[in-house]
């Protein structure tokens, strides 16, 4: 037999929980259980995978400590992640006892909602365990209480070494009719791979950038058929360019929200407007879109931008005025 431990609180010095499952563990052990025990303050980076972990375990103990309100967010986390990957067909004849403990209220309301959760997965019920604790120290040094601990053991040892039938319970046949979650086949290795991502914060981040990015550049298409900003801004150089006789140079012009700079250069009386590199232009300056665009709208002109601090960074600024002079807007 196999069951194992899944403990939910914060692993703090004088947890009342700890000292519970210890207890429970030594007396499993000293009957030949094999007990494994997954501290999920530990494991938190990892909580989406530890439901294959179900598959060869006879029951489980699901443990936690209410210090304020609830069972806390890493029991919440596994248990969401036994609803959306578990496998259903293993955990229906999975026991679990619940193991709640208190160090301020709520004690019986933290196991009902274990119990209540695990009807929901389709699971088993063993009679768990709940109780305030004021003092940790005198809690573990009551014999009274080591010995109530010792025989509830002994019960989830019989109960599931027996498999003792239970009558069926309403709302696992409401969960059949109307919460059925779809199936999502993972294997185990595709299961931890997910949980890597899932709690890593700056991929999140990086994807939510990237999406907001897509999204944005999809808007700006549908907004200016078809066309995207950058395209856009080409164009206006191009069709509002006048030939300048005698003047040749390159302008660099980083956009804030572009990834590449906007490259500017005039010859006589060609333009050649584009987005890249280039080496030892006569004018560098960093500008955001939207004051670009106002340039453009003919709202502001290069140079008044500049005096105004609209236009960072600028290298070259006295040649900045021939922007307004080579582009009319």
């Amino acid at each position: 037999m196999k069951i194992n431990i899944y403990y939910g609180g914060r692993g703090i010095v004088g947890d009342p929980t700890i000292s519970v499952i210890n207890r429970i563990q030594a007396v499993l052990e000293d009957i030949n259980v094999k007990v494994q025990r997954f501290n999920l303050f530990e494991e938190k980076r990892n909580i989406t995978s530890l439901p294959t972990t179900l598959n060869d375990a006879d029951g489980i103990i699901l443990a936690c400590t209410v210090e304020w309100h609830g069972i806390g967010g890493y029991m919440h986390e596994f248990l969401d992640a036994c609803w959306l990957y578990g496998n259903k067909e293993k955990i229906a004849g999975i026991y679990m006892c619940p193991v709640v403990m208190s160090t301020t209220y709520g004690e019986r309301e933290g196991k009902l909602d274990l119990v209540q959760a695990w009807e929901l997965l389709g699971g088993r019920q063993c009679s768990g365990i709940s109780g305030y604790v004021k003092d940790s120290v005198s809690f573990e040094l009551n014999q009274s209480y080591t010995s109530f601990i010792e025989k509830k053991a002994e019960n989830i040892y019989r109960t599931i070494s027996q498999k003792v039938a239970e009558l069926p319970a309403s709302n696992q046949v409401v969960n059949q009719m109307v919460s059925a979650a779809p199936p999502i086949s993972l294997t185990p290795q595709e299961t931890e791979q997910l949980s890597k991502y899932a709690s890593d914060e700056n991929y999140l981040a990086t994807q939510k950038e990237d999406i907001r990015e897509i999204a944005s550049h999809f808007k700006t298409l549908l907004t200016n058929n078809g066309v995207s900003d950058e395209e856009l801004i080409v164009r206006e150089f191009k069709s509002h360019f006048i030939p300048q006789e005698g003047f040749s140079g390159v302008f660099k012009i980083s956009v804030q929200e572009f990834k590449n700079a906007l490259i500017i250069d005039i010859k006589n009386d060609r333009v050649d407007v584009r987005y890249g590199n280039v080496e030892d232009p006569l004018v560098v300056c960093k500008i955001t879109k939207e004051n670009l665009e106002s340039i453009i709208s003919g709202h502001m002109t290069f140079q008044r931008a500049f005096m105004t601090g609209q236009i960072l960074q600028v290298r070259g600024h006295q040649n900045l005025v021939m922007l307004d002079t080579a582009f009319r807007f």
